[in-house]
């Protein structure tokens, strides 16, 4: 079984030389080096590299030496600008990049951006034409981001981290953490769009091996369709809540999943969505 992270972010120590915009509370570094080295531990194959937008917003420099560095292991997204009127140009210019499988658009809840901005629109434009899918977060925003989705219905979605806000500390969990459940389950009938399963372990109200979570992942995995479920960690935004193997295990090991669901959740259905596969 190929196992693929469907979204990790690594970046190098804050410095002058390459300024984080925000200091979020991750480790002080994860580089590209120390990411396969826990890659390695787990037995995790490969990942899409996300460029982490808290540190770097829409420069991926970091991300493509990265990718040069290990390009079996990797392949890459990146966070585009709706606000850039050239963003088109931006899209077909990364399309070219080595390991290049995707762009990322931020549509939170407190961005304020409508389903009808121009700027999306010429983004989701320029996906379809350069044949890129397009991540979306859209947690704690999923009416919005139905919206989108329904307004292009011919471009190809990924839907970040459950379309439901996940904490960034333990203390930060909700009290009702899958509140959101029955608009990611409607979410399921654009036929356009998959989801990412990536930091579900964060959405726990119990230990390791987070046990709680599984009850409402079988109604994400009977309403989307294993083929349309991406399993990954959010390494290392999830950081202060689960390690990476805390992140890995409880997938690789449960008995809830047969094993060839855990084949198509762990890596089969990340490798149909980008196109990609690791190698060796």
């Amino acid at each position: 079984m190929t196992i693929i992270d469907c979204q990790i972010h690594a970046y190098e120590a804050n410095t002058p030389q390459r300024p984080w915009h925000t200091v979020p509370n991750w480790p002080a570094h994860v580089t590209g080096d120390e990411m396969v080295a826990a890659m390695d531990k787990v037995g995790v194959d490969g990942a899409i590299f996300i460029s982490p937008f808290a540190m770097h917003r829409y420069d991926a420099s970091y991300a493509v030496e990265v990718q040069r560095a290990h390009p079996g292991r990797f392949a890459l997204v990146k966070p585009v600008d709706p606000d850039d009127p050239a963003v088109a140009d931006v899209i077909a210019e990364w399309e070219k990049s080595p390991g290049t499988v995707g762009i990322r658009i931020m549509m939170p809840k407190e961005g304020k951006r409508e389903p009808n901005d121009p700027g999306l629109d010429r983004i989701l434009r320029a996906a379809v034409k350069h044949d890129l899918p397009v991540n979306m977060l859209c947690w704690g925003n999923v009416d919005v981001g139905t919206a989108l989705v329904d307004r292009h219905p011919d471009t190809r979605f990924i839907i970040d981290h459950l379309a439901i806000m996940q904490p960034r500390t333990p203390d930060a969990l909700a009290a009702q953490p899958w509140a959101d459940l029955s608009k990611v389950l409607d979410f399921a009938k654009r036929k356009n769009a998959v989801i990412k399963i990536s930091g579900a372990c964060t959405l726990s109200q119990k230990p390791y091996p987070f046990p709680d979570i599984w009850d409402p992942l079988a109604r994400v995995f009977d309403a989307w369709g294993f083929d349309r479920c991406l399993w990954g960690t959010d390494w290392t935004r999830a950081f202060a809540v689960v390690n990476y193997e805390q992140a890995v295990e409880p997938f690789r090991l449960t008995d809830r999943l047969s094993e060839s669901e855990r084949a198509m959740l762990m890596g089969g259905a990340c490798a149909k969505a980008y196109r990609w596969s690791p190698k060796a």
